[in-house]
């Protein structure tokens, strides 16, 4: 039974209401799902996305609470994006190989930058990592595959990907803190990228715009776009890793001592 039915039969007089911001919402579903199926290999099941997106919007339902400060739409798409990415990463397309690549790229880029004093090219990337330069093209299309689901880096070797978590009753005021710090030196980091580059993230993130249609609008083919944008999110993760690895050594001190918001 499909997950509205059965939440609509087991719903008393008490969520009547919960029941019709469902209803009301399924379209937000399947724009999400749409657009997020968009930036995703063609293996990946658009109807998949849309059933865990339905079952993030009843929990959004159950748990949305108008003096939050943000609609209710606001709320339930970040809750309806974040159940779509959670069913992504338990079918995870991408083996363990991709993501090691990965990191190996960024610690390339970042020894390269560090030493030189400016951006790393591709030839050099593709010699500190000992492979040929298609080789470094091909790991650069994974990262644009594997990364697109978040632009927040995890500390954990084995899990390259963080979701955007909503605020609850665990958050503390460190986690508030910590989110805006991040979000400054990834706003930093984002406008010292190389042109294209930049302008690469700025139409798909901000513009929301697919590969195919950033090609058509910098004259270049979907693959070089691919190329350009997976680029783009390995010199980030690069950049990033000093600053998230310093804050990290921190982190476990104040956290002990940070006082849970009620």
């Amino acid at each position: 039974m499909p997950p509205v039915q059965a939440y609509a039969r087991s719903s008393g007089a008490a969520v009547v209401n919960e029941a019709a911001l469902v209803s009301q919402h399924l379209d937000l579903v399947k724009r999400i799902a749409w657009h997020l199926a968009a930036r995703l290999p063609a293996s990946v099941d658009t109807d998949d996305l849309v059933q865990a997106g339905t079952i993030g919007l009843i929990e959004a339902a159950r748990h949305y609470s108008g003096d939050r400060g943000a609609s209710f739409e606001t709320y339930a798409g970040i809750r309806i994006r974040g159940a779509m990415v959670d069913e992504l990463r338990r079918g995870d397309w991408a083996p363990r190989s991709v993501h090691r690549r990965m990191r190996a790229v960024s610690s390339a880029i970042r020894a390269i930058e560090q030493e030189s004093g400016r951006e790393a090219r591709d030839s050099e990337i593709a010699e500190k990592i000992g492979a040929s330069l298609s080789e470094y093209h091909e790991i650069v299309r994974d990262a644009t595959q594997c990364q697109v689901l978040s632009m927040h880096g995890s500390a954990n070797d084995d899990d390259d990907d963080r979701d955007y978590e909503v605020a609850d009753s665990a958050a503390t005021p460190y986690d508030a803190v910590e989110q805006a710090a991040f979000m400054t030196a990834l706003t930093v980091a984002i406008g010292e990228l190389p042109p294209r580059e930049k302008l690469v993230m700025s139409l798909y993130y901000d513009e929301e715009l697919n590969l195919r249609e950033i090609g058509q609008v910098i004259d270049v083919t979907e693959s070089r776009v691919c190329q350009l944008h997976g680029q783009a999110l390995l010199r980030l993760r690069a950049r990033l890793s000093q600053w998230r690895d310093s804050r990290s050594e921190a982190a476990p001190r104040k956290r002990r001592s940070a006082i849970p918001v009620n």
